[in-house]
């Protein structure tokens, strides 16, 4: 008898645990039977001993409905963001990404044309950032798109970033600005809302161009990556900024087992989402905190290495780690302590929208 099948037993709903509390659940007791395994789950990437070099590997499904709305995601940019996504988080392992998987499920509502169309994105993003596209898996769908992309990159054991290494003092950075990401999608949500109720009037972008290249067309961080190299810089610990900025400071608390205190003011947000933001009767440091999907990346670094990253326009300080009873807090401008909270994208949370 399948487990569904029983009347008599009392069942979780995974919307009570959520994303994170169901991967912690049913990951707790996975245990590794080849020392080659040098990095599970738990991080942006697995991370595999392959003689002198390590394989990172990191694998995202988006799901129609879920991840993206048709209505407003233009093929071409879903194909080059789903690339994206996954190379970002190789970027976050301190790697450069070489080479990626696409495998798609898809209904007979779409034509050939419309593959084309999405694969053109894919080839886009693999021209872009020089990554090999080498194989992947085509089957079909009842219930719309799903697009699974695997990425990975090689490099040397010493040079990866975890999640876990950051140290008591250390400085806390964030790569580019946040919440743009999520305005745009505010914008793409009102305005297919508009359509809805009004087939003849046409969409109102004028202004909101930077916000809704943020949430159709993102970027990955391989130039951060690139210029660590460069400065001669190793962060301590790194995570991308997929679920919003709180998910992300909380990760890196859990992983590293320390607090972290961090600044409203020092949080980088760009004016253009200030603006928007204010349009929307929201916030743009909230949008940054919890919004989601801006890629950019989180990372620790040792005070002793700040000189090298000092007037980078790429990268903002904006906070420190400490000791674990001190908790994981935003000071506010007023100078108020608040406890940092979770509220970014989670796709198994109720009430959640993409």
């Amino acid at each position: 008898m399948s487990i569904l099948e029983n009347k008599e037993q009392k069942f979780t709903s995974i919307s009570n645990l959520g994303e994170f509390g169901l991967i912690d659940q049913i990951t707790e007791d996975i245990k590794h039977y080849h020392k080659t395994t040098i990095k599970g789950v738990g991080d942006d990437a697995a991370v595999i001993k392959l003689g002198d070099l390590c394989q990172v590997i990191s694998t995202d499904m988006l799901i129609e409905g879920v991840h993206f709305d048709l209505a407003y995601a233009p093929l071409k940019h879903l194909g080059y963001k789903a690339v994206i996504v996954n190379l970002s988080d190789i970027c976050a392992m301190n790697v450069i990404p070489t080479q990626i998987t696409v495998s798609i499920a898809l209904s007979n509502r779409f034509p050939v044309e419309a593959v084309e169309e999405l694969y053109a994105g894919v080839k886009l993003a693999c021209k872009h950032y020089k990554i090999d596209l080498i194989g992947g898996d085509t089957t079909s769908s009842i219930s719309g798109l799903m697009i699974s992309v695997t990425a990975m990159g090689t490099s040397k054991e010493e040079d990866i970033v975890y999640r876990s290494g950051a140290k008591e003092k250390d400085l806390i950075v964030a790569t580019g600005d946040l919440g743009g990401a999520y305005l745009g999608l505010q914008i793409l949500e009102r305005e297919k809302a508009v359509f809805m109720e009004n087939k003849n009037m046409q969409p109102d972008l004028h202004g909101s161009e930077y916000v809704l290249e943020r949430q159709l067309k993102p970027e990955a961080r391989k130039d951060i990556v690139e210029m660590f190299k460069k400065m001669d810089l190793k962060p301590t610990s790194m995570i991308d900024i997929s679920d919003g900025l709180s998910s992300e400071l909380l990760h890196l608390s859990k992983t590293s087992d320390l607090g972290l205190q961090v600044y409203e003011e020092k949080i980088p947000v760009d004016p253009t989402v200030m603006t928007i933001a204010e349009e929307f009767s929201l916030n743009g440091v909230t949008c940054a905190l919890n919004g989601g999907e801006d890629y950019e990346l989180l990372f620790t670094i040792s005070q002793k290495d700040y000189d090298k990253i000092k007037g980078n326009p790429n990268m903002t300080v904006i906070g420190y780690m400490s000791e674990k009873n001190a908790g994981a807090n935003l000071i506010t401008h007023d100078s108020k302590v608040m406890p940092l909270t979770a509220h970014g994208w989670n796709s198994l949370k109720k009430n959640d929208k993409d």
